[in-house]
C-alpha cells in the first residue's frame, strides 16, 4: 500500500512514517516546514518529503492519505482530498488498525511523564528478552530511535507494543483524544491535571476522555493508576471494568510504593513488601514514580520487579530529559522538555536536589499552545521559585509563536532574579554574563528554541 502523510514532521506522524515503512508499506508525506532531524530521519528510511500542501499532490495517487492533527479545514490539499472523494484516514486510527491490532499494547497515558514512562517501560521488556515494538513522543537513548515495529519473526514474539498515549484530539474530523484509538490490554493512568486549554474547556473535560480510555481496556487487562490522583480517582469512578492497581497510594494501602534513599535509589515495595532497589542516575522523585509505574506494568506481561528493577540500571533516560548538552567554562548547559508548570517545578526540583547549593539559572520558553495563550501564567513563579536567576523568552508581534500577554509582569512576583526578554541574542548575552563556574544553565521548552544550547554554549566558551 503507498500511504501519503500529511503533517509527516510531527514527532508522532514521524513515527508512524518509520513505522508504516518498516511494515512494507510505501511512504510519501508532506508538511509545511521540512527540516532537520526529522526530515534526515525520514529520507534516510526511504520516505519522500514533500514542502508544503500544495493540492497537485494527489497526482502521486495514493491508496490512502494519513491526516496528522495539524491539518485543518482550509488545508489546499485537504480540501483537494475532500473534493475528489478520496480515502483518507486520522494517524491514530490509521496506528490502531494496521499497527496495534493483534498486539498486547501498553499504553502510558497522563498529563505529565509520558515520553519517559513509555521509555522505562520499552527498556524493562527490550531487556528482559521481549523485543517490544514501540511509538514514543522522544528519544529513548537506549533505542536511539522513536519508533519501531519490534518483535522477532524467527521466535514469534512480536505481541507487545508500547505506545505513548495522547489525550491531545485526534484530527480536526475526529475530536476524541487520540488514545481511544489504541485499545490497550495494559494502561498507564501517570496523572491528571489540566492542560491544553486550547481544546479542552476544563479538567472535568479531560477526565471524560480518560474514562473513553478506560472503557476501551478489556476485563482481562489492568489498570496501573497513581493513586494520589483525585482526577483519576474521579476517572475510575464512572465506571471500571478491568483490573485495578496503584502505586504512590496512601500508606499502608495495597499497591505499589517506594522509599527513597540519599543517594538518588529507592527500595520498590509491592503490598507493602520490598521487591527490590532500583540504583541508576536519573533524579527526581517523579522519575522514581514513573519507574514504579513502568515495573507494575510490565509485571502484567510477566516480567518480575525484580528483572524490571535489574533493568532499570542500565536505562539511560530520554534525549530532552534532562539531558546534558555540554560545560563551558565550567558551566553546565542543560537541555529539558518541561514547559507545563507543574513539570517545570518538577525539573527545577529535581535539579535542586541534585546540585544542592550550587546556582541553577532557568531559561524558559513558554510556548506550549496552553502557555501562549496565558492560560497558566499566574503558575509560572511558584514553579520557578528554586531557581536562582530567571530569564524568560517570549516573542512579541502576531506570529505563530508570540505570547499574547506580557511576560515580564507575569514573572514579576520573583522580583530581580527574573528577567524577561523578547530578543533571544539579547537573553544569550544576559545569562552568560550572569552565569559562573559550578552554575547549571537549565533550559526549559518544547521547541527548539532558536537553537539557545549552541548559543548558549558559545557565548560561555568565549568568557575570558
Amino acid at each position: 500500500m503507498h500511504i501519503h502523510i500529511l503533517g509527516i514532521c510531527g514527532t508522532f506522524m514521524g513515527g508512524l512514517a518509520v513505522l508504516a515503512r518498516e511494515a512494507g508499506h510505501r511512504v510519501t508525506g508532506c508538511d509545511a516546514n521540512v527540516y532537520p532531524p526529522m526530515s534526515t530521519q525520514l529520507r534516510a528510511q526511504g520516505i519522500e518529503l514533500i514542502e508544503g500542501f500544495d493540492p497537485q499532490q494527489i497526482d502521486l495517487q495514493p491508496d490512502l492519505y494519513v491526516v496528522g492533527n495539524v491539518v485543518s479545514r482550509g488545508n489546499p490539499l485537504m480540501e483537494a482530498i475532500m473534493d475528489r472523494g478520496l480515502p483518507y484516514v486520522s494517524g491514530p486510527q490509521w496506528i490502531g488498525e494496521h499497527i496495534l491490532r493483534d498486539r498486547w499494547v501498553l499504553a502510558v497515558a497522563g498529563t505529565h511523564g509520558k515520553t519517559t514512562t513509555s521509555s522505562m517501560l520499552a527498556w524493562i521488556l527490550e531487556a528482559t528478552g521481549y523485543h517490544p515494538g514501540f511509538l514514543i513522543g522522544g528519544v529513548p537513548m537506549n533505542f536511539g530511535i522513536s519508533a519501531r515495529i519490534g518483535g522477532d519473526s524467527d521466535s514469534g514474539d512480536a505481541a507487545f507494543f508500547v505506545i505513548e498515549a495522547d489525550e491531545y484530539d485526534t484530527a480536526f474530523f475526529d475530536k476524541r483524544s487520540k488514545f481511544v484509538h489504541y485499545r490497550p490490554r495494559t494502561a498507564i493512568l501517570n496523572n491528571l491535571e489540566y492542560d491544553h486549554a486550547d481544546i479542552f474547556p476544563d479538567l472535568g473535560a479531560i477526565e471524560t476522555q480518560f474514562h473513553h480510555l478506560v472503557r476501551t481496556v478489556p476485563g482481562v487487562g489492568r489498570l496501573v493508576v497513581n493513586g494520589r490522583e483525585p482526577a483519576l480517582q474521579r476517572v475510575i469512578e464512572r465506571g471500571c471494568w478491568s483490573e485495578v492497581e496503584r502505586f504512590d497510594a496512601a500508606a499502608g494501602g495495597p499497591g505499589w510504593g517506594m522509599v527513597e534513599h540519599d543517594d538518588g535509589s529507592f527500595d520498590v515495595l509491592f503490598n507493602d513488601e520490598s521487591v527490590g532497589t532500583v540504583r541508576w542516575s536519573l533524579t527526581g522523585t517523579h522519575n522514581r514514580w514513573n519507574a514504579v509505574a513502568a515495573i507494575a506494568a510490565a509485571r502484567h506481561v510477566g516480567v518480575t520487579p525484580p528483572q524490571a528493577i535489574a533493568s532499570l540500571a542500565s536505562f539511560e533516560n530520554v534525549k530532552r530529559r534532562m539531558e546534558t548538552r555540554g560545560v563551558a567554562n565550567g558551566v553546565t548547559v542543560i537541555d529539558d522538555f518541561a514547559h507545563h508548570p507543574t513539570a517545570i517545578a518538577t525539573t527545577v526540583g529535581g535539579l535542586r536536589h541534585k546540585v544542592g547549593a550550587s546556582r541553577i539559572l532557568a531559561v524558559l520558553e513558554p510556548r506550549s499552545n496552553t502557555m501562549k495563550l496565558g492560560t497558566m501564567k499566574d503558575a509560572l513563579p511558584g514553579s520557578l521559585a528554586e531557581a536562582d536567576l530567571v530569564f524568560g523568552y517570549g516573542a512579541k508581534g502576531n506570529g505563530k509563536d508570540a505570547l499574547g500577554w506580557d511576560l515580564g509582569a507575569a514573572l514579576s512576583p520573583l522580583g530581580g532574579k527574573a528577567r524577561a526578554f523578547d530578543d533571544l541574542a539579547l537573553l544569550v548575552q544576559a545569562v552568560a554574563a550572569a552565569a559562573q563556574p559550578g552554575d547549571s544553565v537549565l533550559v526549559m521548552s518544547n521547541g527548539g528554541f532558536g537553537g539557545v544550547h549552541q548559543k548558549l554554549l558559545d557565548a560561555l566558551a568565549a568568557k575570558t
